[in-house]
């Protein structure tokens, strides 16, 4: 912005010198390029920041331990207690004739980040466990070498839930060890349902699948016994098998034909980034509702004894209830929230100070999101979608690509090389209306905006995800949307029943080949070869930067200028290097986004507004960097601009590094800054910022 010299993370001087000479460069990034992404996460010992590549930053994407400043922006709200045990929980008195259900628990924790996590959710549902009108059963796969606790057994097992109040053991009825399954199989989660439906049938069922999430590639990763399944797809040799969204739908279709479950009453989807109208339309032949995130999730996930608790005190409820329930529960209802126990052991058992379950609810609310959608109201949202995609093309494609790079986004799956592709699609079609300023996309817009209003039956977002408006969409930039993993060929393939119901695919094939369709046209992916363009892409041109002065002395500053012509500028960037002599490089020190002299504002989200072709920037520079300090030990670190904000106080910057557990192993992970705070640290399940 640039961030004042000293500021809140630990300012240090370039160097103990008192005069440093400094390389300057201004990078332009265009409005086809979005901010960088975000990340996934877990706990961390040591964390070690990788070499920084010459004159190059860094960024990336997904899943973790999230937490922020303040509370959800919802329709309803919740206030988290001060934090005690469990109070034991009574059933209530058994009805001749409520409504039964059958909840499903497929938890798939056969993985080192999300292992505790998941089997925590699991003693939390024990906290209610099975009513006489509500069955609770789960099959949880454990991880080999992760959380010790309860036995460290690491087969797959299943449960049928009964009362217990200790979150550290599973003391419900085993039904059956099934070994080692691959939980990450379609047939495996079918196999679950069909048992779980002729064990325990019911009025209403609901599915609930926990593990890490990708958004519209699927989720639902097992390392052992690992493998790629039967997905032979691009997308399962760069991210690993899951569960890919073709593959969900065609698990769902296989229950439906197989079963008594004509429709689930629910699916939930307790993981992240789920939450986008891909998702949705696979899911909508199968479900009334359906619940799932936008965003990365914490890692306590949803609360279990919350909404449980709602549902065995009125069984009468219907999916949209209980979806608002799971929504109001969400983090400040949850029992590692709650209970001052677990609390401590969540916090890595601190005693001394430990944090208000206030408190802790507010930090994790910060960048979480949560949704509940009417399945059932979801064709108005895929005819209002394909209505615009329809009407775009007979708009400036630079005001399309604008709206794309400034509209809310969440964490990107594909790695730190691209910005991300995740965007809120209600705040998108609200900038897209700003940016074309065409009255017929304004008449879709709205109508876009009034389908989702009616297919939200819930939603709530933390205040850094300002714009949320509950269903994401994807929009690829041109690199992204050329590549054999996550362009066209591979978003028609998994994303199938989405591609073949709706015209986004087929705008995304105008707005980067040229292609026409019409307004009920299905066409398949462009061929292979096909020239892809980045039309949002515009000549921009730098002069050389003019500095008051050659050198500079630590507490002074120098003023630095350039004249900047060019169409379509997205973000403007500065960063700073020392010059290595001996490797021919320069070592980036700094990068940060600079301010325009006009910033707007769009529901929440805010971005630069650069005017004339032709302009001038100038700005101040102190001979400062930052480091992380937490107290005892100051490191210099690179942070890489992520979000823009309103103001210095409100964007976010990341620092890539290694995650290292204390048992030696480590993964690719990036922390994420906020004001000079550390909000979130991120793990991945795959090398360079790839994967959930």
């Amino acid at each position: 912005m640039p961030r004042p010299g000293g500021g809140g993370i630990g300012g240090g001087a370039l160097s103990p010198r008192t005069i440093v000479f400094f390389v300057a460069v201004l990078i332009v990034f265009f409005v086809f390029r979005s901010c960088f992404s975000s990340g996934s996460g877990g706990e961390a010992t040591n964390f070690q920041a990788p070499p920084q590549p010459a004159a190059q930053s860094n960024a990336s994407g997904q899943e973790g331990a999230s937490s922020s400043a303040s509370g959800f922006v919802d329709s309803t709200s919740s206030d988290a207690a001060s934090g005690a045990a469990a109070e034991p929980f009574v059933l209530p008195p058994p009805s001749a004739e409520g409504t039964t259900w059958t909840i499903m628990l497929y938890q798939d924790a056969d993985d080192k980040i999300l292992e505790k996590d998941i089997f925590v959710d699991l003693n939390e549902a024990e906290r209610i466990g099975s009513t006489d009108q509500v069955q609770v059963v789960a099959q949880v796969d454990r991880y080999r070498k992760g959380f010790t606790g309860d036995g460290n057994w690491d087969s797959t097992k299943r449960f049928h839930l009964t009362y217990d109040p200790d979150l550290n053991r599973v003391a419900s009825q085993e039904v059956m060890d099934l070994g080692e399954v691959n939980m990450a199989d379609g047939q495996t989660l079918v196999d679950f349902i069909t048992w779980a439906a002729e064990n325990y049938p019911a009025d209403r069922y609901v599915l609930i699948l926990s593990d890490h999430g990708m958004g519209w590639p699927g989720g639902w990763t097992d390392p052992d016994p690992g493998g790629n399944g039967p997905d032979r797809i691009a997308l399962a040799s760069a991210l690993g098998d899951g569960i890919f969204l073709m593959e969900l739908d065609d698990a769902l279709a296989q229950i439906q034909a197989q079963t008594p479950i004509d429709k689930f009453e629910m699916i939930g989807l307790d993981a992240c980034l789920m939450s986008q109208v891909e998702v949705y339309e696979a899911l909508a032949p199968y479900a009334n509702y359906a619940v799932a995130s936008q965003e990365t999730e914490p890692a306590v996930g949803w609360a279990y004894a919350g909404f449980l608790k709602d549902l065995a005190e009125n069984p009468d409820m219907d999916g949209a209830q209980l979806g608002q329930a799971i929504v109001d529960s969400y983090i400040v209802d949850d029992q590692r929230v709650l209970d001052d126990q677990a609390r401590a052991d969540m916090m890595g058992g601190r005693g001394f100070g430990l944090p208000s379950a206030a408190q802790v609810a507010a930090k994790l609310e910060g960048n979480a999101t949560l949704t509940a959608v009417d399945l059932n109201a979801f064709p108005r949202v895929m005819d209002s979608l394909n209505d615009l995609a329809y009407k775009l093309q007979g708009s400036n494609p630079k005001a399309v690509a604008q709206a794309r790079t400034y509209a809310q986004s969440f964490t990107s799956v594909f790695g730190k090389s691209v910005p991300p592709s995740y965007l809120d699609m209600g705040n998108f079609a609200q900038l897209l209306a700003k940016a074309t300023n065409d009255p017929a996309i304004t008449q879709s817009v709205n109508q876009l905006l009034a389908s989702i209003d009616q297919a939200v039956v819930a939603e709530k977002h933390g205040p850094n995800k300002s714009g949320a408006t509950g269903i994401s969409l994807y929009f690829p930039n041109s690199q992204l949307y050329r590549s054999p993993v996550a362009g066209a060929e591979s978003y028609a393939t998994v994303a199938d029943r989405f591609a073949q119901n709706s015209l986004w695919d087929e705008f995304l094939a105008y707005h980067y080949t040229g292609r026409q369709f019409g307004p009920a046209e299905q066409q398949a992916a462009p061929a292979p070869g096909s020239q892809v363009k980045a039309p949002g892409a515009g000549a921009v041109q730098i002069s050389p930067l003019i500095l008051s002065a050659d050198e500079v002395g630590i507490g002074d500053a120098i003023n630095v200028s350039a004249d900047i012509q060019g169409e379509n500028i997205g973000y403007i960037y500065f960063f700073v290097g020392y010059l290595d002599k001996e490797a021919n490089s320069i070592n980036v020190a700094d990068m940060d986004y600079l301010e325009s002299s006009e910033i707007r504002e769009v529901d929440g989200v805010y971005y630069p507004d650069w005017g004339a072709d032709e302009f001038t920037l100038d700005f101040d520079w102190e001979p400062v960097v930052f480091a992380i300090d937490d107290g005892q030990i100051k490191a210099e670190a690179l942070f890489n601009p992520e979000t823009y904000g309103a103001n210095f106080e409100d964007a976010t910057y990341t620092v890539d590094g290694v995650y290292q557990y204390t048992d030696g192993e480590t993964r690719y992970a990036q922390m994420l800054f906020q004001n000079g705070e550390l909000k979130q640290v991120f793990g991945y399940t795959g090398p360079d910022g790839n994967g959930a």
